[in-house]
C-alpha cells in the first residue's frame, strides 16, 4: 500500500441500517468525496433492505455479513448482555474473515457497537484500525458494559480515534494507545453555506431536529414550550423518526401536549429529508438532551442555518454554542430555565437576528466535502504510523 495514495482502500463498519446520526453522517461523507476507494460492511439488518445506506453512491459496495445487533443491549439485564456478547463475537468472526476486511488498507468503525466487534476482529490483524467516537466513553452514555468494552478492548487496539468534540475525545484519551492518532473532526452534517431566506414575522416556529427518543429531550422542550407560551400562535415542531421501538413515546408526546393545553400547536413531522428547507423556516432551534451529548449533529445544522440556537449547558454543544454570542444556554434538564430562554428569544427579534447571524459564520463549521477530506487525512496519518 502507498499510504498517501488516493487509492487508500477504506472499509467502514456499521452495525445498523436504521437512519441515525452516525449512519446519515457516513452516507453524506461518502457522497461528498469522489476519491473514495471504499466499501461499507454492515451487520445483518433486523429488517430487509439497506435503509440509510440505500443512498450510498453505486461505485461504493455496501456489503452485509454476520448477525443482527440488537439495540440497547449494552444497558440491558445480564441475560441480554450475555446474548449481546455472543452476537458481538459472531459478528467479529464474520468481519475478520470477510474479503473486504482482509484486503482493506484501513478499517473505520462508524458506531460504538461496530467499534466493539471491529476491535475484536482487528486484534488478530495488522490492518490500521480507526474508531469514530460518537458517544462519551462513560457508563451513563453507553452503559456499563459498553464503557468497559471501549476502555479495555476498543481503544487499546485503535490506531486512530476521531471525535466530534474535545470533550468526547478527552473521555477516550485515558484509554487510547500513546502512539494513536487522536483528532477532533466534526461529522458530515449536511452543511451547505447559503444565505438565510427572510422569514415572515408570524407565527413563531420553534423546533428540535432529533430522533424521537425519551433521552433526546422532546418532552422537556414540550413542557418548556407550554410554560413559555400557554396561549398564542407559536408552534412547536419536532422533526425526526421514532426508531428502536419509540413509536409509543411519540404517541405519549401527543397526549402530553393535549394535557398541557398546546395539542393544537404541536407538529410531529417524522423523518425529514430536506433539512435545509425545514431549518430555514425555524426561528428558534433547540438541543435539550437529558444527558450530556458528545455533540449532536443537529447543533451544527442549527448554527449553519443561522437559527437562533438554544442548547443545554453541558457536553459537546457548549464547545460550539457560546452564550450571548451565537446562541443561548439553559440549565440542563430544567424546563423552567429552557422556558425562560424561549420567552427571551420570542420577545426580542433583534437578539434572535443577531445570534442567528453570528451562528451561520461559526468557526470550524465544515461542509460535507471538507469533513470528508479531514477524515481521510486522519486515516492516511494513522496508516503511515501503523506501517512504521
Amino acid at each position: 500500500m502507498s499510504p498517501d495514495s488516493a487509492a487508500l482502500r477504506t472499509l467502514f463498519l456499521n452495525h445498523t441500517t436504521v437512519p441515525g446520526g452516525a449512519e446519515l453522517s457516513l452516507v453524506r461523507m461518502l457522497r461528498a468525496h469522489e476519491r473514495w476507494n471504499a466499501a461499507v460492511l454492515l451487520a445483518r439488518p433486523a429488517t430487509p433492505g439497506l435503509g440509510a445506506f440505500a443512498d450510498v453512491p453505486a461505485r461504493i459496495p455496501v456489503l452485509v455479513a454476520g448477525v443482527v445487533q440488537r439495540h440497547g443491549a449494552s444497558s440491558a439485564g445480564s441475560s441480554a448482555q450475555a446474548a449481546n456478547a455472543v452476537r458481538l463475537a459472531a459478528q467479529a468472526a464474520s468481519t475478520r474473515v470477510h474479503p473486504a476486511f482482509r484486503t482493506a488498507d484501513v478499517v473505520v468503525a462508524n458506531t460504538t457497537r461496530s467499534a466493539a466487534y471491529g476491535a475484536l476482529a482487528a486484534r488478530t490483524s495488522r490492518i490500521p484500525y480507526i474508531v469514530h467516537i460518537r458517544d462519551l466513553v462513560d457508563p451513563e452514555a453507553i452503559g456499563g458494559s459498553g464503557a468497559a468494552i471501549m476502555e479495555r478492548i476498543v481503544l487499546p487496539r485503535a490506531d486512530g480515534v476521531i471525535a466530534d468534540t474535545e470533550r468526547a475525545l478527552d473521555s477516550a484519551r485515558p484509554f487510547a494507545r500513546r502512539d494513536a492518532v487522536l483528532r477532533v473532526v466534526p461529522s458530515a452534517s449536511g452543511i451547505v453555506r447559503r444565505a438565510r431566506p427572510t422569514r415572515s414575522s408570524a407565527p413563531l416556529r420553534i423546533g428540535m431536529l432529533a430522533r424521537i427518543d425519551p433521552w433526546k429531550g422532546q418532552e422537556l422542550l414540550l413542557e418548556a414550550f407550554a410554560a413559555a407560551f400557554p396561549a398564542g400562535d407559536q408552534r412547536l415542531e419536532l422533526a425526526g423518526g421514532a426508531p428502536f421501538g419509540h413509536e409509543d413515546f411519540a404517541a405519549h408526546l401527543r397526549r402530553r401536549a393535549v394535557e398541557l393545553g398546546v395539542g393544537d400547536r404541536l407538529d410531529l413531522l417524522g423523518h425529514v429529508s430536506d433539512v435545509d428547507a425545514l431549518l430555514d423556516q425555524w426561528d428558534i432551534a433547540v438541543q435539550a438532551s437529558l444527558r450530556a451529548e458528545p455533540l449532536g449533529q443537529n447543533v451544527l445544522q442549527y448554527l449553519a442555518a443561522g437559527c437562533a440556537t438554544i442548547v443545554a449547558d453541558e457536553g459537546g454543544p457548549t464547545e460550539w454554542v457560546r452564550p450571548e454570542v451565537n446562541g443561548l444556554h439553559f440549565t440542563a434538564r430544567d424546563p423552567a430555565s429552557l422556558a425562560a430562554a424561549l420567552r427571551r428569544l420570542a420577545d426580542d427579534v433583534t437578539l434572535r437576528d443577531r445570534l442567528g447571524g453570528v451562528a451561520s459564520v461559526t468557526p470550524q463549521l465544515m461542509t460535507d466535502a471538507e469533513a470528508a477530506a479531514a477524515h481521510r487525512g486522519v486515516y492516511l496519518e494513522a496508516a503511515r504510523l501503523n506501517r512504521r
